[in-house]
């Protein structure tokens, strides 16, 4: 049998940003499924949220140490396995114990394996040979956006088609994806990559100049992500009035397809543009995205806004990574783990508090969404100081 190369193991690293794109933003399309059948507050749905990215905000933490003794191999095949048993779960434990309970340890197994796949995958891609690793990095970053768009446009369909009772059904499909990668990570070459001493790593990193800019950078490119992607659905659904499809497909589907252009097109033309000018206009036009969401007269115009979002925050999160790769070469796993922290943090607190500010004023998302623009300035602020810097 033919050895695999390097190529195949950046394609298993494609499956593995899709596999992460689907246990997270499968279940947000049960929102409102979740609300009825189980009679479960939008609280209780802001607190899944929580528990997903709080899992994967503590997995950045403590698995870096790992990583570098034991190696990426165990931990990545942990991951897809993990993921793909929430999956499989997510539609059973509900009916086997209490229902909330059962949602929320399904999507904990699917935390600690998206969080695992985010300290390990990155640095793996890292690591193999190649030309440009800005391109190379936004490119695999680009996979989770088509892995978004896929989980809502097939789940979005199959409801359409067989009634929102097929989800149990759908539920367990998307985990055969990461089950299969988990295999093929078991063959494909690795490398690792350079950094300081197992002891002094996390400490290099942190005490690296620039990276706590780097850190909150990262903090409100993933508020600014996940704030409109994990409310986008329910937002069309129940603030728009706009049927479940429609708003599935013009909402979130969209979102991933406009983030994943952005990404595929900085990974093809990314060598002749400065980052962190790219990043400084696109964090504007995030802003400008939220906006027209919230106060566009039409329920279309709003589904605009949200796709002129995932345009805008499609280059935040690889352009920081490849920002401080840049910055601090011996960072290694333990500065992309601290940053994948600090994404988790934002992708915890910016949807998280989205909604509960739109519980506090009668469950009305578009304050949430208003609230929630706060990051993608926050984010041209920190994105320009950057640009500052490096004229220095």
């Amino acid at each position: 049998m033919k050895k695999p190369t390097f190529r195949a193991t950046v394609n298993s690293c494609y499956v593995g940003y899709i596999s992460q794109a689907i246990v997270n933003n499968f279940y947000p399309l049960l929102f409102a499924l979740f609300q009825t059948e189980y009679q479960i507050s939008l609280s209780q749905l802001s607190f899944l949220i929580v528990a997903n990215f709080g899992i994967q905000l503590m997995v950045d933490l403590l698995a870096a140490p790992f990583a570098d003794k034991i190696g990426y191999r165990p931990l990545v095949v942990s991951a897809h396995f993990l993921c793909a048993a929430g999956l499989i779960l997510l539609p059973i434990l509900p009916a086997v114990i209490d229902p909330y309970s059962g949602l929320l340890l399904a999507i904990m197994l699917c935390g600690v394996g998206g969080g695992l796949i985010e300290v390990v995958v990155s640095p793996i891609v890292e690591a193999c040979p190649s030309d440009n690793k800005a391109s190379a990095m936004s490119l695999l970053h680009s996979f989770y956006c088509w892995g978004q768009a896929a989980v809502v446009l097939f789940s979005t369909l199959s409801f359409r088609l067989f009634g929102l009772g097929s989800h149990t059904v759908v539920s367990v499909l998307w985990g055969v994806i990461p089950l299969v990668n988990a295999f093929s990570f078991l063959r494909v070459p690795l490398n690792t990559l350079p950094h300081a001493d197992a002891k002094s790593a996390p400490l290099h990193a942190v005490k690296s100049k620039g990276f706590a800019l780097f850190f909150l950078m990262m903090l409100c490119a993933g508020a600014s992500e996940l704030s409109m992607s994990q409310w986008a659905s329910a937002f069309a659904e129940e603030g728009l009035r706009v049927n479940k499809a429609t708003g599935d497909l013009l909402g979130p589907c969209m979102f991933a397809v406009f983030m994943g252009i952005a990404r595929v097109f900085y990974s093809k033309k990314g060598e002749k543009i400065r980052l962190s000018s790219y990043m400084a206009g696109s964090s504007a036009l995030c802003v400008f995205g939220y906006a027209v969401t919230v106060f566009a007269p039409h329920p279309l115009l709003s589904l605009c806004g949200c796709m002129i979002c995932g345009l805008a925050v499609g280059i935040m999160w690889p352009g920081t990574f490849s920002m401080a790769s840049r910055a601090i070469p011996l960072g290694g796993t333990s500065m992309f783990a601290l940053l994948a922290l600090a994404g988790d943090l934002g992708c915890t607190s910016g949807p998280f508090l989205a909604g509960q500010v739109s519980a506090a004023f009668g469950s009305n998302l578009r304050v949430g969404f208003a609230f929630a623009a706060v990051f993608p300035l926050l984010m041209l602020v920190f994105a320009l100081v950057r640009r500052n810097q490096e004229k220095l």
